[in-house]
């Protein structure tokens, strides 16, 4: 078996898994993307409707509002050579009173150790929004806004985002520091790990 073999037969596992279907309103479809020579990985919640609609990771306002912030294209933000995108929950959970259901709490612990294992040359893991925060830092502060405000703790290997959502434009409001601040850093240390 050659190197990216591994990687190749667990994407084809996840994408045929259909351990939480029988609680998915829209039934699985696992949306992940990878490959060994990524360098940056993008830890997100889990599929909207769209994306579920489309297998296609943030194919929605909350990934153009994301590609803004790294300041890439689409080609380049859907390149698996460069990054790698893997959410909390595989699949779109369904809907909830306020937005979308939270992720599946199965998907993480079944898939996500197997993928990282696969992917030796990871070197920023974008955490975005509170579900991908709590499961990877796990002595973060007890709020979203004190996490990313405490950014710094946790880079340049990891930083944690807010979720991009149309939802969450009051918070970016009220917090400016993050475009300000925390932007210009990811910006650029992901522009350095594309060049390289």
């Amino acid at each position: 078996m050659s190197e990216g073999d591994g990687l190749d037969i667990i994407l084809q596992q996840i994408r045929q898994c259909r351990l939480c279907e029988p609680d998915l309103p829209l039934g699985a479809n696992p949306v992940i993307r990878a490959h060994r020579e990524a360098r940056i990985l993008i830890v997100g919640q889990a599929p909207g409707i769209r994306v579920h609609q489309t297998s296609i990771p943030w194919n929605d306002p909350s990934g153009d509002r994301l590609r803004s912030w790294l300041n890439i294209d689409r080609d380049t933000f859907y390149n698996e050579r460069q990054i790698a995108i893997m959410p909390m929950g595989l699949c779109y959970p369904g809907k909830g009173r306020s937005g979308d259901l939270p992720p599946r709490k199965e998907c993480a612990p079944q898939w996500h150790q197997r993928v990282l294992d696969e992917l030796p040359n990871i070197a920023l893991t974008l955490l975005i929004g509170q579900y991908a925060q709590n499961y990877y830092l796990p002595n973060k502060p007890k709020t979203l806004t004190d996490t990313v405000r405490n950014w710094s703790q946790w880079s340049p290997d990891a930083i944690p985002l807010p979720h991009p959502s149309p939802r969450n434009t009051l918070w970016l409001k009220k917090h400016p520091w993050f475009e300000s601040e925390v932007v210009p850093f990811i910006r650029n240390r992901v522009h350095q790990l594309l060049a390289i």
